[in-house]
């Protein structure tokens, strides 16, 4: 079902919804919170990619219940926008969480969170381009590297609870503190979840 030279108006959809995920994990990466004002305005900025990425996703269903043909499986490209999907969520969800705990204390372990879901995002689209180049065995590196971020988030979670546990005496904050590491790991789940999905529609199709 691939051949073409042109690209698919599915995967360039495709990669539309990927590159509004990286910006808003990089947004939330660069973002330097100082103030409780500052925490409403990456909330409310978040929200908006978050937003966007919902019209994405919703043109592409339109498109999906429009054609007859498509280049892979309806199934895979439908899963994989929505897997894409849930990263931003996840993020959405990290900030909203920020901005209701009045949390303005960014340290190292949500940094070393995000830094790693940011480099996974970048690989997702670089996935993403492969696949509008129709190059799909090129797209397992970066399914590996993805695979290889969301085990570095486990053991960051490990050490960063541990610590917290060791240091920490307010049990609120420990609340809190917990609860934001737990939210980032999930959303490194969320891309491991892109990374699976990229290589099940590797195999049926390259």
């Amino acid at each position: 079902m691939i051949g073409s030279k042109k690209t698919d108006p599915f995967f360039a959809s495709l990669l539309n919804i990927a590159k509004n995920v990286q910006e808003a994990t990089h947004y939330a990466d660069d973002f330097r919170i100082q103030t409780v004002a500052d925490l409403k305005e990456i909330s409310v900025k978040v929200k908006n990619y978050e937003t966007a990425g919902d019209k994405l996703i919703h043109e592409l269903i339109v498109m999906l219940n429009k054609s007859f043909m498509t280049p892979i499986e309806r199934e895979d490209i439908l899963q994989l926008a929505v897997r894409m999907d849930d990263i931003l969520d996840g993020v959405d969800d990290f900030t909203a969480n920020l901005e209701m705990f009045s949390l303005i204390e960014i340290d190292d372990s949500m940094r070393t969170f995000l830094g790693y879901i940011v480099k996974s995002t970048d690989e997702i689209v670089k996935a993403m381009e492969l696949l509008a180049q129709k190059k799909l065995l090129k797209m397992h590196e970066n399914s590996v590297l993805i695979k290889d971020y969301e085990r570095k988030c486990d053991e960051v979670l490990r050490s960063s609870i541990k610590q917290l546990f060791l240091n920490e005496k307010d049990p609120i904050r420990i609340i809190q503190f917990k609860d934001i590491y737990e939210k980032l790991e999930e959303v490194a789940d969320y891309c491991q979840n892109v990374a699976t999905t990229i290589e099940a529609i590797i195999m049926r199709n390259a």
